[in-house]
């Protein structure tokens, strides 16, 4: 029986295998295979692009900038409107011609490169370049892997972009990596290789994107956030992109309309330059999954700016508005490119015809504890550590989701020690922020470093600890590795921490399903992944107790 689409790039893929019919995350068929076209246009483009760069040719921000746009506008919970991918299949197909025009030598382009189809071939164009084009199961795996860190790592460039920061050498790779998918010439241990690339410049990636948050916003603090409502019509903000907080904002201010951070937008509240907003008040519920039953309660309209959006329901559909990249059929999107002011007027008028939220959970919780804060508290922790008081740090960043087992990592971080400390970054930190787990000589148990890109900073906290106590490797430092991933980014985030060093990660909760048994074996051969199991016997693996 034929498929009607095929896609596993998430956690949730139906039965761990792949979904055929309809996508776990609400995802259409005809949705799946026009971005399955999408990324096949994109690595035709790529083709083009790394041939020109051989030729001597300067590819431009835009050209680039597509690429991680597209890449960006397939990752899981991002796009669902089939029309608004069409129309971008349509404006990079024409990208794709003006610059085969320049290329000089075009005999060694694959037919990626080359395809010039009109609408009415997409449907069946579509069906030929999706996962399943590829028949070898090891090489179909990491021919997937590598685009999923290349769909992550686009998402953190694209975000670098939007604040006027670019790195020519990232955007050249991953241009290059995506076309390597085409080559069927190489070898599982090419794409081996190739797959750690990903990883060494998952690493510039994110590097570039902390750079172009901080030195626009500050760096992040300490900071207690309110999880209560005021009484003020308000508009609640999801996603991951600081500028369009900013100015959404900025255009916030005197309305009487309060803004609240939302799922992975929390850590926006850590950052010095959105204190100043009297609006900016809080953070309203839990991860991206809640969305249905808290954008309900929540009365006001929402704006989505990245993924984690999830298909609204129809009683407050009307109030969801996308930007970006993100899109869902007969929600109101709101326009704006790189460098572009946007008009989030139609939102602010909205909000003034809604009732205030309804107080869904009281209290505060605690986060800002990236790498310069953590830098900050650097003798304090280390005299925690030789004093005893801190035994082991268990990094336990990553995505949440909708999975009954992911309560495993609530009563996990409950079980462990008391002479543990949690550095979590991503949006997995739901399942244990809000729980009371104290303190150690006044460090926090549980110190979110921010969003998922945030990873980042734990990374360079594990670094820092390495200098200081003066090891030789990154893997004798009494910090253990729990990880939960959902969808790309957090694949990318792997991959950055792979290249760096760190062994015997616990990835869950379950390993990904494009992963093939060999290529797990790999993993596990050289770097020592493995999944999860029970809390007691994780604790004893990792903690030694």
């Amino acid at each position: 029986m034929e498929n009607n689409m095929f896609c596993f790039q998430c956690q949730e893929t139906a039965g761990n295998k792949g979904c055929t019919k309809v996508g776990v995350c609400g995802k259409r068929p005809e949705v799946a295979n026009m971005q399955d076209l999408l990324i096949d246009v994109s690595r035709g483009i790529s083709a083009i692009t790394t041939q020109l760069r051989s030729e001597g040719f300067k590819v431009s921000k835009e050209g680039n900038h597509l690429i991680t746009a597209n890449l960006f506008k397939t990752i899981t919970n991002a796009n669902f409107d089939e029309g608004d991918i069409i129309k971008r299949v349509k404006e990079s197909l024409k990208v794709k011609e003006e610059l085969l025009k320049n290329v000089k030598d075009s005999s060694k382009l694959p037919e990626a490169a080359l395809w010039n189809g009109t609408e009415d071939e997409f449907e069946g164009k579509a069906k030929e370049v999706g996962v399943l084009r590829t028949g070898d199961e090891d090489i179909k795996s990491l021919r997937e892997l590598i685009t999923y860190g290349l769909k992550g790592l686009s998402a953190y460039t694209h975000h670098a972009n939007v604040l006027i920061a670019d790195d020519k050498e990232v955007d050249a790779f991953i241009q290059k990596a995506l076309s390597k998918t085409l080559d069927d010439s190489l070898t599982v241990d090419d794409l081996v290789k190739l797959t750690l690339e990903v990883g060494e410049y998952g690493v510039k990636g994110m590097a570039l994107l902390d750079k172009a948050n901080t030195s626009t916003y500050g760096n992040p603090e300490i900071t207690s956030v309110d999880i209560g409502v005021r009484k003020n019509p308000a508009i609640l903000i999801s996603g991951h992109d600081l500028r369009d907080l900013e100015m959404l904002l900025e255009q916030t201010q005197g309305t009487g309309v309060d803004v609240y951070t939302h799922g992975e937008m929390l850590p926006a509240q850590y950052y010095p330059a959105f204190k100043k907003y009297e609006n900016f008040a809080g953070n309203y519920g839990n991860a991206w999954w809640k969305q249905k039953e808290e954008f309900e309660s929540f009365n006001g309209p929402i704006l989505m700016t990245t993924n984690c959006i999830v298909p609204p329901s129809d009683s407050y559909k009307d109030r969801i508005y996308t930007t970006g990249e993100v899109g869902y059929p007969g929600c109101k999107h709101i326009e704006g490119g790189i460098g572009e002011e946007k008009d989030f007027s139609q939102i602010i008028e909205h909000a003034k015809r809604c009732i205030p939220p309804k107080e869904i959970e009281t209290g505060t919780i605690v986060g800002g504890f990236a790498h310069n804060q953590v830098f900050q508290l650097a003798d304090k922790i280390v005299e925690a550590v030789k004093s005893g008081a801190i035994k082991k740090f268990v990094v336990m960043a990553g995505c949440d989701g909708r999975h009954k087992t992911r309560i495993y990592y609530t009563d996990f971080a409950q079980a462990l020690p008391k002479d543990t400390v949690i550095l979590t970054a991503g949006c997995a930190k739901y399942r244990y922020n809000k729980l009371n787990l104290g303190d150690i000589g006044g460090i926090p148990r549980v110190l979110d470093a921010g969003q998922c890109n945030d990873s980042y900073s734990l990374a360079l906290i594990a670094l820092k600890l390495k200098e200081v106590f003066g090891l030789a490797d990154v893997n004798e430092l009494p910090i253990v590795y729990n990880i939960a991933w959902y969808e790309q980014k957090a694949v990318v985030v792997l991959l950055a921490l792979l290249y760096l060093g760190v062994k015997n990660i616990h990835l869950g909760p379950s390993l990904p399903g494009f992963l093939s048994p060999n290529v797990v074996n790999v993993l596990v051969e050289n770097f020592g992944i493995a999944g999860i199991s029970g809390v007691e016997d994780d604790i004893k693996a990792l903690i030694g107790i």
